[in-house]
């Protein structure tokens, strides 16, 4: 079985860039890129703040043009999963969903982190038509528009600020009568007048066009009254879920799953591994930063490498 100086496990911004530098400094890096290669952007239609586009770049043409970058010079590319990790020793093992394994000498995790969705029908195959996950991505396309927040926790809170720059009008649909967000950022929200909080709701279904979200179905959770109101945006702000299951406890992660690094750096708790992009960042989860820390992931790989030998 050959050992690869570098293995990239997943895709998008991060990984990419992980490639890029790693295949820049001819570690020859394999990436496994994951069931989702190039990861949410490409879920995504136009982004508007990914530096060096003025004109904005679809999402998944902008992961096209990153994976054709590191191709250039020299990543090799898999379109399978990783489904178990030995980490106990060096060369680290992976082993794929299609049963061929791998060894690795330094091993960068780039895998991401899933938003949270609520389940309902056709709430994904809408994600950009209206639905979203990041109002922080998305927010400037609802200007002047009635929008609603679903979820009771400080990132549901941050969403609906964020929103509320652009939106006209912002709900906040809550399935209890009080949120479980820290005070200081439940009070932001009750002091901002383009925000209305709609207790003890949830949502029911999705109502749509050809243009994309038009409404939604909400359910009184105390009467059991279903009402539909209408909406330009309908955005999940119930958390997101690390990547990470794959590891097998075998990687510090914090009490939400994401991996622990150290410090500035993408250092995990075992000397070779590197964690880089949404799998270690619950804070900004961001293309941009995670091209970043995709970047550093690869250079303190190089040089743990160099310091090998």
């Amino acid at each position: 079985m050959e050992t690869r100086k570098l293995v990239i496990v997943g895709s998008g911004p991060a990984g990419y860039t992980a490639a890029l530098y790693a295949s820049r400094a001819d570690l020859k890096p394999l990436c496994i890129e994951g069931h989702e290669p190039g990861g949410q952007l490409t879920t995504t239609t136009d982004v508007e703040n990914f530096p060096g586009f003025p004109d904005g770049v679809m999402g998944p043409d902008l992961m096209t043009q990153m994976k054709k970058q590191a191709e250039r010079f020299g990543t090799e590319f898999l379109s399978t999963h990783v489904t178990d990790v030995d980490l106990s020793k060096r060369p680290f093992k992976l082993t794929c969903e299609n049963g061929n394994e791998y060894l690795a000498e330094s091993l960068v995790i780039s895998t991401g982190a899933s938003a949270k969705y609520l389940g309902l029908p056709n709430e994904k195959e809408l994600i950009g038509r209206g639905v979203s996950a990041c109002a922080t991505c998305d927010g400037f396309f609802y200007r002047d528009k009635i929008v609603h927040v679903v979820g009771g926790g400080d990132t549901a809170m941050e969403e609906a600020m964020f929103l509320s720059k652009f939106a006209s009008k912002v709900y906040i649909l809550h399935r209890r009568d009080s949120f479980r967000a820290s005070k200081p950022m439940q009070q932001r929200v009750f002091d901002n007048e383009k925000i209305e909080v709609l207790w003890n709701k949830s949502t029911e279904e999705i109502i749509f066009d050809d243009s994309g979200v038009t409404g939604l179905k909400v359910k009184d959770t105390v009467s059991g009254e279903v009402i539909e109101r209408q909406t330009d945006g309908f955005f999940l702000a119930i958390g997101h879920t690390p990547n990470t299951s794959f590891l097998n406890s075998q990687i510090d992660i914090d009490d939400h799953g994401f991996i622990v690094t150290k410090g500035q750096h993408p250092d995990t708790n075992v000397p070779g591994v590197f964690a880089c992009g949404d799998v270690q960042d619950s804070y900004y989860r961001q293309a941009i930063s995670a091209a970043g820390t995709g970047c550093m992931a690869a250079i303190r790989a190089e040089r743990f490498l160099e310091d090998q030998h």
